[in-house]
């Protein structure tokens, strides 16, 4: 079963607009934010997975996706049950805000018990090392990647 993850390319208004420019200037793409489908509703509705600086952290919520908003793309990594323990084990990790200034200057670490959007998401589908993917970067690999890939997931070693 592919997984889903739905990419934000809507800005939102006020302070957090600039953040959403900013963060698809600085990462040269159409997103700045993404969120893990974990299981799909009858009303169309979605719960999903991430880390949300609005929401101060790591959270499972339920959502509608508008399409104007939002991009829905598939992947072949990642496990739903897998993925969803995940982010119940670590509903409530901060916001890694030093975490996402990383893509701003390199040196710069974020923190091991917070998490930005992306970052939570690859984890959740097992990526080697997730902090090196913003929204954009995973949105290339759902787009290119195939089920034969190695090296990506702690899966395929």
């Amino acid at each position: 079963m592919k997984m889903k993850i739905a990419f934000y390319k809507a800005t939102r208004p006020g302070l957090q607009g600039i953040f959403n420019v900013l963060v698809r200037w600085w990462t040269k793409g159409p997103y700045s934010h993404c969120e893990l489908i974990l299981e799909e509703y009858p009303d169309g509705t979605v719960l999903c997975g991430s880390a949300s600086n609005l929401d101060g952290g790591v959270r499972l919520k339920r959502m509608a996706l508008n399409p104007e908003r939002w991009d829905v793309l598939t992947t072949p990594l990642g496990n739903p049950e897998t993925a969803l323990e995940w982010f119940k084990q670590h509903q409530g990790s901060g916001y890694d805000y030093l975490g996402l200034l990383g893509f701003m200057a390199r040196p710069v670490t974020g923190h091991q018990r917070r998490w930005f959007c992306s970052e939570a998401v690859g984890a959740a589908i097992g990526l080697v090392e997730p902090w090196r993917f913003c929204p954009n970067t995973l949105a290339v690999l759902c787009e290119r990647v195939d089920t034969g890939i190695q090296g990506w997931t702690e899966a395929a070693g």
